[in-house]
């Protein structure tokens, strides 16, 4: 990359660039399967609820903010209260340039901060970029869910995979 990636938390300020970044995963189908573009207002309470233990990272080059990452609820049953799920989405333009890894390694230390034994996260297989990511990053692969949504009027698979912190 032209200059270098700075990791930090992510502000209110950052809401429009982040909401560009998620909607472009959302019309790339390759990172989720939410299929409806997200407003502003859907992101400004997603982040709302993205406060102390589960977080928000934008990774910025120059000051333009070319991803994103964020530590999520994994369950509500207090018997998983170590366990997160995590997101990350990055840019069409820097994907594969290493904004991911600066991400998830950041996020991986707010999650031990936060008092998390394990990330988890969910990928669609054919997602290599991503898993490439990830198991370079220490995750290993748990299991495919077979037909676990729908993409487009077809039935999708999805990978689990985690890593214990």
């Amino acid at each position: 990359m032209t200059s270098e990636t700075v990791v930090r938390e992510a502000r209110k300020a950052d809401l429009v660039a982040i909401l560009e970044i998620y909607n472009q995963g959302i019309e790339d189908r390759i990172a989720t399967l939410e299929t409806e573009k997200k407003d502003l207002s859907y992101m400004a309470k997603w982040f709302e609820q993205h406060q102390c233990r589960y977080c928000v990272l934008a990774a910025e080059i120059g000051g333009q903010v070319i991803g994103w990452a964020s530590v999520n609820p994994y369950s509500s049953r207090c018997a998983y209260d170590g366990v997160a799920d995590l997101s990350i989405y990055i840019a069409r333009e820097f994907r594969g340039k290493g904004a991911g890894g600066k991400l998830l390694s950041a996020l991986e230390k707010k999650a031990r901060e936060n008092k998390f034994h394990k990330l988890v996260l969910f990928t669609f297989p054919f997602n290599e970029l991503g898993q490439s990511l990830y198991k370079k990053m220490g995750f290993r692969e748990v299991g495919i869910f077979l037909n676990q949504g729908v993409l487009d009027g077809e039935f999708v698979d999805v990978m689990a995979m985690e890593k214990l912190l």
